[in-house]
């Protein structure tokens, strides 16, 4: 299975401080992989470098086997990041149909019916943004992420502060995307999550892997421990 995501040997500088050190891995076409690791760890900058925000101070990153550019339409790539960034004043009906129209879709009110039905906010459709609730919101940032059916899906934290029953319809679209060939990229501090849905896994720690393979392969190098224990082990290293 061929690669969609390849990073090189990538290091990242701000200024005199190093943020990523000579980090590589690759991402195989319709895989879902975690990219796991506390808070400044370096996973966000990895990903902003990767589409193109960070010119990266050394190293290759590639997605279908060239430097991320947005004008090519033969590469969709989603990106949902933790910040929500849609227009709060308009409402939720109005914001699919308006992101619909700019991705092309063919009946943009039709595909935005049907989602609003299946995360169960088909009652909210004329509601303005800023009225609904945070979780609410993702769902809808969410839907203007995966609405072109993206060969590339980039989740950051996708389903922070929903509650279970949310959590899990999430990770159901998730899965639903993957099983049509979409290559996922997923951050996330939830293991569970981590444990149902990657086939491959990277976790993260001040800017170095520090475990790298299939879920299996990293239980089996840390003799047979949970992904929690892991990254407990990993992180509190320091406090040892």
């Amino acid at each position: 299975m061929k690669n969609i995501v390849e990073v090189k040997n990538f290091r990242m500088d701000f200024g005199k401080k190093t943020v990523i050190r000579d980090l590589s891995f690759s991402v195989k076409a319709g895989e879902i992989f975690g990219l796991l690791g506390s808070n400044g760890s370096g996973k966000t900058t990895t990903l902003r470098a990767l589409l193109g925000f960070y010119t990266p101070t050394a190293g290759e990153l590639l997605i279908d086997g060239r430097p991320y550019d947005p004008e090519d339409s033969s590469v969709v790539v989603g990106y949902l990041p933790e910040e929500r960034g849609l227009y709060r004043k308009e409402t939720v009906m109005d914001t699919l149909i308006y992101f619909g129209e700019l991705k092309g879709l063919k009946n943009p009110e039709e595909w935005a019916l049907r989602y609003l039905k299946r995360v169960n906010l088909l009652d909210k459709a004329k509601e303005k943004l800023e009225k609904l609730s945070g979780g609410q919101q993702q769902k809808i940032q969410l839907g203007v992420t995966i609405m072109n059916e993206p060969k590339l899906l980039i989740l950051d934290e996708p389903t922070k502060g929903f509650d279970p029953v949310n959590r899990r319809l999430l990770m159901d679209i998730i899965d639903e995307l993957h099983k049509k060939g979409t290559a996922v990229i997923l951050i996330t501090h939830y293991m569970d999550e981590v444990e149902k849905l990657c086939d491959r896994a990277l976790l993260l720690k001040d800017g170095v892997a520090r475990a790298y393979g299939s879920i299996s392969e990293i239980k089996k190098e840390f003799g047979g421990k949970s992904l929690d224990q892991i990254f407990i082990d990993i992180y509190g290293e320091e406090n040892e």
